[in-house]
């Protein structure tokens, strides 16, 4: 099949892009050429590029360059206009530049041994230029930051991820599902060309380690909500959980990669992350805003006298332990984690047991403060009742209007992951506080009514695009606090210290 000049042209930018990247050498172009041309199913190739000397700021980015060959390629009929089939054309021609897993490992394992920040540096910069990181995609979220009594706390809509339209939909509705890979997680994505209902992954790598004596990946997620957005994963497809050898595979990965946080969901539904399916843990190279909050009281673990304890000034119950054992500091977490998995306390409305199962555990997180080790430990409760059907520590109704999903270890630490719908929405409580015609959802009406009397309206442009943002902040940190097991006022803290003292700590306020 014939190509037009222009394809050609992309092409040849293409394959630059990548020399510059570092995907590919000089002396790979012309096989790399002949390979994108087979994959377009193109006969024949004419170069008129200058080289590798071209002005940089002529050629557009891998990302738009690989979405402008996927829509010429739609256009000449190679593939029918569906989202799915484009991401397996795109992630395919991308893998054209991608080396084979074990060159892969060779390379960062040799990093490694020098540095493992150069190793993980090295690979985030690859996993992006191959464009298995969307960052396109990832630049349409809307981010900011607001200040609230805990501290700065990180907001995002997401709107990376691609929406189906109703052709994508029925098409998935038509497709058989083979069962392979078994999830979104599994090793088996590593390559994976993709089919409609299962994304592509022909460009996919991971990184082989062992965590607690197993094989365990390292990949970054694909839509990052964050600088170096880490997820790592266990080779076995099995149930997510957390138990001692969950704590020590933490405190090792931190001891392996000191650079990074890693922390593991809860284990259970409601109080879990997305996919409770596949053993899993998420980290990366940020300061999400829990590890900056502060210590509301401290307190002492006598069997454990090589640890600081405290408990932190955050709107969900955690507790902070630090010292420079990590075998210590495993013990005490899991001693921990041990009575709060049978701890009742009906006057607080925590209920361990009943005939709907197990409720409490934890959402623990590991980082390293310098040569020490730090380990903070969510208390969390998946209890639901007739007033609160979703969850009594969950979101409640009244700010499902922002926020309904689960909250996860991400957003536990303080980073909102909002649904890409309040983009408009918002914009029209923005309208509205303006004075403008704005046809607002009846799900933020009450909402907007309260925002235009707290700031006076009518607002400017900024002032209501300002308003609404601290509007949202504070909805999250209500959340955040909806799902706390624990409130932060006399009462709440009251029982916390009541748990605590259970687990054996030691503090004259602990003894209550």
């Amino acid at each position: 099949m014939k190509s037009t000049g222009e394809t050609e042209k992309r092409i040849d930018q293409l394959v630059y892009a990548a020399i510059r990247q570092g995907l590919i050498e000089a002396e790979d172009r012309i096989y790399t050429i002949n390979r994108l041309c087979d994959r377009l199913q193109i006969e024949g190739f004419e170069s008129d590029s200058t080289g590798l000397d071209e002005d940089d700021s002529q050629t557009e980015s891998i990302p738009v360059l690989i979405n402008l060959l996927t829509d010429a390629a739609v256009t000449r009929g190679l593939l029918e206009d569906l989202t799915d089939l484009r991401e397996i054309l795109a992630a395919d021609l991308m893998n054209i530049f991608v080396d084979r897993p074990s060159v892969i490992q060779t390379r960062f394992d040799c990093l490694y041994a020098a540095d493992p920040e150069s190793a993980t540096d090295w690979f985030y910069r690859m996993s992006q230029a191959s464009n298995y990181i969307q960052t396109r995609q990832i630049a349409r979220n809307v981010v900011y930051q607001a200040e609230s009594p805990y501290g700065t706390l990180d907001i995002t809509i997401n709107l990376s991820k691609p929406e189906k339209n109703p052709r994508d939909i029925a098409a998935a509705r038509l497709h058989h599902s083979s069962g392979y890979p078994r999830c979104l997680l599994c090793i088996e994505n590593e390559g994976y060309a993709g089919r409609i209902g299962h994304p592509a992954r022909a460009n996919h790598r991971m990184i082989r380690m062992r965590l607690g004596g197993e094989p365990w990946y390292l990949q970054y997620s694909p839509y990052a909500y964050y600088p170096e957005h880490c997820i790592v994963l266990s080779q076995e497809h099995r149930d997510m959980h957390i138990d001692r050898s969950t704590l020590d595979k933490l405190l090792e990965f931190v001891t392996m990669f000191p650079h990074y946080f890693i922390g593991s969901n809860a284990d259970l539904p409601v109080v879990g992350g997305s996919i409770l399916s596949h053993d899993h843990y998420q980290g990366g190279r940020y300061e999400l805003p829990m590890a900056r909050a502060g210590e509301a009281f401290t307190f002492h673990l006598p069997a454990y006298p090589g640890l600081q304890a405290a408990g932190l000034n955050w709107p969900m119950a955690t507790i902070r332990l630090g010292g420079s054992d990590a075998c210590e500091l495993a013990d005490a977490a899991e001693s921990i984690l041990a009575v709060w998995r049978h701890y009742s306390d009906p006057a607080a409305g925590i209920i361990a047991w009943d005939d709907q199962g197990p409720h409490n555990t934890i959402t623990p997180i590991a980082r390293r403060r310098g040569s020490e080790y730090e380990m903070d430990l969510v208390l969390r409760n998946n209890r639901h009742d007739d007033s609160h059907p979703l969850g009594i520590f969950h979101p409640h109704a009244d700010v499902h209007h922002i926020k309904k999903e689960n909250i996860g270890l991400i957003e536990v630490m303080g980073l909102a992951v909002l649904p890409g719908r309040l983009l408009s929405e918002l914009e029209a409580v923005e309208q509205y506080l303006q004075n403008q015609p704005a046809t607002v959802a009846p799900a933020h009406l009450s909402w907007a009514e309260q925002l235009r009397r707290q700031f006076h309206g009518p607002l400017t442009g900024p002032q209501a695009r300002s308003a609404v943002r601290e509007g949202v902040a504070c909805i999250f940190e209500r959340v955040l606090a909806d799902a706390g097991v624990y409130k932060t006022d006399a009462a709440g803290q009251t029982a916390f210290r009541r748990f605590l003292a259970a687990a054996g700590a030691v503090d004259k306020q602990l003894a209550l």
